[in-house]
């Protein structure tokens, strides 16, 4: 990643940091992390995370981990967490040396948590979670009522402690509270569960334990241990930071005691931003897989066609708040269609194909030459093969046309990209009859159209992909007409047709991009397709159709 990425505009985590270098906190470190849990495959909501994450540590010459929160086996496989690392990596990040799971931790964990049983702090409850919830936990204003249990003896919750790790209770028979505050107006501070008992063999750690870590008693140790100067979440961790700091705050000898900040996270039009929701949908064969061009997985976007860069781009641009807000997926869009303009090469592509047939074949060249990327001049030239018979979009050709109406029609004529003129002579059953003029031919028309040769088109699947959601907020909608989410699914988010491509493109490489002019945006699919036998996918659009349909609308 470049140098001048990173120089954007302070955010108010900058400016933390900034302040907290120049007064020496920390020695003047700076070391952040990106903790997901490997219970699904990464969005871009997670992509905002980690460019915040690891672009803070970038900019300030300090270091981000990669750390796996894996206090959850029964959800967790070794599947997502090489996606996940593929995914940070895809996006231009690395954390070389500093790769860690939350599991490597767990005797460390267990020995704090047993320090908080001696302290007083924790005790083993044996009131299951419904009667912890329906009796006992109350609801503010309200105070909360004790546990029964929660002046059991410092050596009788040590002794069921220990027990609970020698796998001697089932499963939701015993538990272990922090001893916080039962009247708290912050239901995380009423004695929330710091263990529990959990007979699952671990991805990692396989079947040496069978009690782990809650998360908000394990991420403030993960961090402490790690040494992390800047603890970077999400604003739904606002309620969970009082936990946070009463864990650090009460356990002696951490080797580091960090803070938690927390800025806004992405929520984003016309998408789901739940892992759960995705895996459903994905589990419902509602789309392909995970890794659906039409997910806001990274996997899903980088198979779109979506680059890495682009994404960079989209979590600079909407910046860094303390504030929920809702980013239109238009930006995400724009973003990428700019970045692509830049680098893909453009091609032709007739998804709808009208045979046209030259009548003056004999004046017509054999091949015509086309520029690769008027944006990239050391892109270079193509040669495209010419005849007598050609494709064109059937949506370019109307026999009887409207007023101002600038493509082919009887009588009329139209440029055709980098190979001069057609002017239609005639209609017959199959096809449009025209004649060809040189590109030095002084014919005065406003349309320009694209084409293929026919003889040399290279038939392909390609995949129209669009929003996989109708409205904006689906979750929101479905809660206030009262219907579930599913209704608000896009019929038409993919359209597979077969396309006629220029013989160029027989060749591309899966994940290659282009721009079919006039067309879209395409990419060759990364899993189907393959040099000889392509597969393409839309990437995106030329220009924004949504924003023109609610304009109509």
């Amino acid at each position: 990643m470049s140098t001048e990425e990173t120089k954007a505009p302070l955010n108010f985590i900058h400016e933390i940091v900034e302040e907290d270098i120049r007064t020496g906190k920390h020695g003047g470190k700076v070391v952040t992390r990106f903790p997901p849990e490997p219970n699904g495959y990464l969005h871009i909501g997670h992509a905002k995370a980690i460019c915040i994450d690891f672009g803070t540590a970038l900019k300030y010459g300090g270091r981000c981990h990669l750390r796996m929160d894996d206090t959850n086996p029964t959800k967790e496989d070794v599947e997502y967490t090489e996606s996940i690392k593929e995914d940070v990596r895809w996006l231009g990040f690395e954390w070389g040396r500093h790769f860690y799971l939350a599991s490597d931790y767990f005797g460390k964990m267990y020995d704090c948590a047993a320090q908080l049983i001696r302290k007083g702090k924790a005790y083993v409850c044996a009131l299951t979670q419904e009667e912890w919830g329906r009796e006992y936990r109350g609801a503010p204003p309200a105070a909360g009522k004790e546990s029964p249990y929660r002046n059991r003896p410092v050596e009788e919750s040590l002794k069921l402690f220990e027990e609970m790790r020698d796998g001697k209770h089932p499963d939701g028979s015993l538990c272990l509270r922090a001893k916080i505050d039962m009247a708290s107006p912050n239901l995380h501070l009423r004695d929330p569960v710091i263990y529990r008992i959990l007979h699952a063999t671990h991805p990692h750690t396989g079947d040496a334990w069978c009690i782990y870590p809650m998360y908000d008693f394990a991420h403030p140790l993960e961090d402490a241990f790690e040494g992390v100067t800047h603890s970077l979440c999400s604003l739904e961790f606002v309620v969970h930071r009082p936990l946070y700091d009463w864990v650090i705050e009460n356990l002696d000898d951490l080797p580091s005691r960090p803070h938690q900040y927390e800025f806004s996270r992405l929520n984003m039009t016309y998408t789901v931003m739940s892992k759960r929701l995705l895996m459903q949908l994905a589990d419902e064969g509602k789309v392909s897989g995970w890794d659906d061009p039409r997910m806001p997985t990274l996997c899903g976007l980088r198979r779109r066609g979506y680059t890495p860069e682009t994404i960079r781009t989209f979590c600079d641009t909407i910046g860094v708040t303390t504030y929920e807000s809702l980013t239109d997926v238009a930006l995400l869009e724009h973003c990428l269609r700019d970045h692509l303009n830049k680098i893909a090469r453009r091609r032709m592509a007739v998804l709808n194909p009208l045979k046209v047939v030259i009548e003056n074949a004999a004046d017509i060249p054999s091949e015509v030459e086309a520029v690769n990327n008027p944006e990239d001049p050391a892109a270079g030239l193509r040669k495209i093969p010419f005849g007598s018979e050609l494709l064109i979009e059937r949506d370019d050709f109307m026999e009887n046309p409207p007023p101002k109406y600038f493509r082919l029609s009887p009588g009329k004529s139209v440029r055709i990209r980098y190979a001069g003129f057609l002017t239609c002579t005639r209609v017959e059953k199959d096809a449009v009859v025209c004649t060809w003029s040189p590109p030095s031919a002084e014919l005065k028309v406003k349309g320009t159209i694209h084409w293929v040769p026919a003889k040399h088109a290279v038939r392909a699947e390609v995949r129209l992909y669009d929003r996989l959601f109708t409205v904006e907020e689906p979750m929101a909608r479905a809660a206030e007409e009262g219907k579930d989410f599913h209704a608000y699914l896009n019929p038409d988010s993919l359209k597979t047709v077969t396309g006629h491509l220029e013989p160029s493109l027989a060749d591309a490489k899966p994940g290659e991009r282009f721009q079919f002019e006039r067309v879209g945006y395409f990419c060759a699919d990364s899993k189907d397709s393959k040099p000889g036998a392509p597969v393409f996918n839309r990437t995106v659009t030329l220009k924004d159709s949504w924003a023109k349909a609610a304009a109509k609308a």
